[in-house]
């Protein structure tokens, strides 16, 4: 299906672009959202009609878009989740989670601003993208940890500390060097 791009999509094409998609994209993604139309003649025309007036509104939403990525651009939010010993979150940390807390942070963001391939499924720091607009991406750190004071070292460090414990378990080449070898066994005696 041939669709007419009213904005820019990311690795589809820019405003005013005629592309061809499938029907189920353009069908349920594309024009529900207001971001296409279909490429028949009376659209067409249409769109060149109120091409310089999209495209004003366009620039406006740009600017006022790059004048709050300074605020958001290299945010850190920290989010307090269960996990395992090993770091493995007991649930994940989803667009919805990272919405809410750069949100509370000062910036309101939508779910849907929020850029993840997938949820994130383990304690430590992780760049996440936020679209404030088509063309205006930047980048906000997530630290998922298990509680506040686990969040400050791992920004110490600059990722997941793991477990406090294992500074204190023994080191195994230590305990092996204290241990007697065991005399070697002799055969027993053959009889004739």
């Amino acid at each position: 299906m041939d669709v007419i791009l009213l904005e820019r999509i990311e690795k589809l094409g820019q405003m005013g672009d005629v592309v061809k998609v499938k029907p189920g994209f353009a069908r349920n993604f594309l024009l529900p959202q207001k971001k296409a139309l279909r490429a028949t003649e009376a659209n067409k025309a249409r769109f060149t009609q109120q091409r310089a007036q999209l495209e004003a509104t366009n620039l406006q939403k740009r600017q006022e878009a790059e004048a709050i990525s300074g605020r958001v651009d290299g945010l850190k939010v920290v989010l307090v989740r269960q996990a395992g010993e090993t770091g493995q979150l007991y649930g994940s940390v989803s667009p919805r989670d990272i919405a809410e807390a750069v949100s509370a942070a000062g910036v309101s963001v939508e779910r849907r601003q929020i850029l993840m391939d997938r949820p994130i499924k383990v304690l430590g720091l992780h760049p996440v993208r936020v679209a404030l607009h088509p063309e205006v991406i930047v980048t906000v750190t997530a630290n998922v940890a298990k509680s506040p004071e686990e969040a400050e070292a791992q920004e110490k460090a600059g990722g997941y500390v793991g477990r406090a414990e294992e500074a204190d378990e023994p080191d195994i080449d230590a305990l092996l060097a204290t241990v007697e070898p065991a005399a070697p066994e002799t055969p027993p005696a053959e009889s004739a």
